[in-house]
C-alpha cells in the first residue's frame, strides 16, 4: 500500500533541526527593509491545522499555500480533508488542484510552483502561510532543499512500474542505499523518481541533493494536540460520511485502478470497498489505522528535523477563530512581523 504523501524515513537522530525563528542573513534586500517572513503552519494529519490557518489568515490578510502532497491534485477532495469552497471563499488559497491524479508532481516541479506563489505573497504583504504536513516538501521551502534537475521520463516509468514496486525497492537498495532507506518499501512514486534520476544522470540520487537556504526570515508554529487518535477518528469517519467512497468511485472510472494516487490512504480503502474486498466498517477501520500509522511518521519527522514553537493545544471541534489558540498564534506572528 502506497503513501504518496507520507514523508521520506526519518534521518539520524543527529540530525540538527531548524530553529523556529530563522533570521535571514544581513541586511533587507532593499535599501535596509526587513526580509520577508515566512509562516510556516506544520504538524501531524487531523491536527487542526486548515481552520487555524484560515482564522490566522482573515487576521492578517494572507493566502493559505498548502504544502500537501494530495491537495495538489484535482478531484481529490474528500480523501484528502481538502479546504471546501466555503472555508476557500473565506480566504484566497494556493498551491492545490495544480494536476491530474494521473500526472504526477516530483518535488522539483513543486518547489518551483510554491517558490513562486511564496514570491508572490511576500511583494504583497511581506509574508507568506504556509500549511501542511508532508515533510519532504516543507524541508525543501523551509530548509532550501534542492532536488535533482531531472524532468519526467515517461517510457522508465511504464518500464519500472511493469516491474513492479517490490523488485524496483529492491533494485533501488543495491544502487542508492541512501535513498532506498529514506524511501518506504511501499512507495512507488517516490523509488520510482529516485531511479528515474540514477538512471537518468547516472549518479544516486541521494549524492545530488544540496540546500540553499531562502532569503527570507522562517517562523515556524506546531500542532501535536493530545487527543489525535480521536482527531483521526472523527476524521476518517466524515470523509466516508461525505462521500469519499463516490469520490473514489469516479477517480477510478476517469483514472482507472493502477493510478498510483488511488492506493493512498483513504482511496485505497475506498477503493477495496468498491471492488467488494471490504465492507464499509473494515474500510473505515483500515483507514483509521493507516492515518495513525501516518501521523506517527510525521510527528517523528518533525520532531527530528523541525523545531517549531508547538502552539497550545485545543480540544477536538474547537473553534479556532474564538479560541485562545488563535490569540496565541497572532501574538507569535507579531513578534515576528514586528
Amino acid at each position: 500500500m502506497i503513501d504518496l504523501n507520507a514523508p521520506a524515513a526519518p534521518p539520524p537522530a543527529t540530525a540538527a533541526p531548524a530553529p523556529p525563528i530563522c533570521p535571514a542573513p544581513g541586511p533587507g534586500p532593499e535599501n535596509g527593509k526587513p526580509w520577508p517572513v515566512t509562516i510556516a503552519l506544520l504538524g501531524p494529519t487531523a491536527a487542526g491545522k486548515t481552520d487555524l490557518a484560515i482564522a490566522l489568515a482573515e487576521a492578517l490578510d494572507l493566502a493559505v499555500l498548502s504544502v500537501d502532497s494530495r491537495q495538489l491534485y484535482l478531484g481529490m477532495d474528500v480523501g484528502t480533508a481538502k479546504p471546501s469552497a466555503a472555508q476557500r471563499a473565506r480566504v484566497r488559497h494556493g498551491l492545490l488542484d495544480l494536476r491530474e491524479p494521473n500526472q504526477p508532481i516530483n518535488l522539483q516541479e513543486f518547489s518551483s510552483a510554491a517558490q513562486a506563489a511564496i514570491a508572490a505573497e511576500h511583494r504583497r504583504r511581506g509574508v507568506a502561510l504556509l500549511v501542511g504536513g508532508s515533510g519532504l516538501y516543507l524541508e525543501a521551502l523551509l530548509r532550501g532543499l534542492m532536488p535533482p534537475a531531472v524532468p519526467p521520463q515517461p517510457e522508465l516509468r511504464r518500464q519500472l512500474e511493469a516491474l513492479g514496486q517490490p523488485l524496483c525497492h529492491a533494485l533501488l537498495s543495491q544502487a542508492d542505499g541512501a535513498a532506498a532507506a529514506r524511501i518506504a518499501p511501499a512507495d512507488a512514486v517516490r523509488t520510482q523518481r529516485a531511479l528515474e534520476v540514477l538512471y537518468a544522470t547516472g549518479q544516486p540520487a541521494s549524492s545530488q541533493r544540496s540546500q540553499q537556504p531562502p532569503a527570507w526570515r522562517v517562523l515556524e508554529l506546531g500542532l501535536n494536540p493530545a487527543d489525535l487518535a480521536e482527531r483521526i477518528q472523527l476524521r476518517s469517519r466524515r470523509m466516508y460520511s461525505e462521500g469519499l467512497v463516490e469520490e473514489t468511485a469516479g477517480l477510478l472510472a476517469r483514472y482507472g485502478a493502477d493510478c498510483p494516487l488511488l492506493r493512498t490512504m483513504g482511496y485505497d480503502e475506498a477503493r477495496r470497498l468498491l471492488a467488494g474486498e471490504l465492507d464499509r466498517d473494515s474500510a473505515i477501520a483500515l483507514t483509521e489505522q493507516r492515518t495513525r500509522q501516518y501521523a506517527k511518521r510525521q510527528r517523528t519527522w518533525f520532531r527530528r528535523r523541525h523545531s517549531p514553537i508547538w502552539l497550545t493545544p485545543q480540544a477536538a471541534g474547537s473553534d479556532p477563530a474564538g479560541g485562545d489558540l488563535l490569540r496565541e498564534t497572532l501574538q507569535l506572528a507579531q513578534q515576528v512581523l514586528g
